[in-house]
């Protein structure tokens, strides 16, 4: 499955953005899809993730309360509603796709398939 992350730009503190991540190759509910991010200098993080159906959804704590991750199967597409953003969200962000929400949530987590990333800037 190949993955394309959008949605990125540029916005103040406390805004909002949704960024979606859309696939082809192959029917994206076949796999679980999570977010993760990376800003510079600093490893990549677990953002949210969810499963095949939409029915569990996990979250880091930095983002709980303020991100909704959710899906749309017939789009083929996954998004990431990020609102209440602040200077700390900024990164660059990629959507990844593997079997189980849960494990992409782990600490460490590799999923088989990433997309390219979409940057997404706070400013203060």
């Amino acid at each position: 499955v190949q993955l394309q992350a959008s949605g990125g730009g540029l916005v103040q503190a406390g805004g909002s953005l949704r960024l979606s991540c859309a696939a082809s190759g192959r029917t994206l509910s076949s796999y679980a899809v999570g977010w993760f991010r990376q800003a510079s200098g600093k490893e990549s993080e677990f953002v949210a993730a969810i499963s095949r159906s939409g029915a569990w959804t996990f979250y880091a704590d930095s983002v709980k309360g303020r991100f909704t991750i959710s899906r749309d199967n017939a789009k083929n597409t996954v998004y990431l509603q990020m609102n209440s953003l602040k200077p700390e969200d900024t990164a660059d962000y990629y959507c990844a796709a593997d079997s189980s929400a849960q494990q992409m949530s782990i600490t460490g987590a590799r999923p088989a398939y990433w997309g390219k990333g979409t940057q997404v800037t706070v400013s203060s």
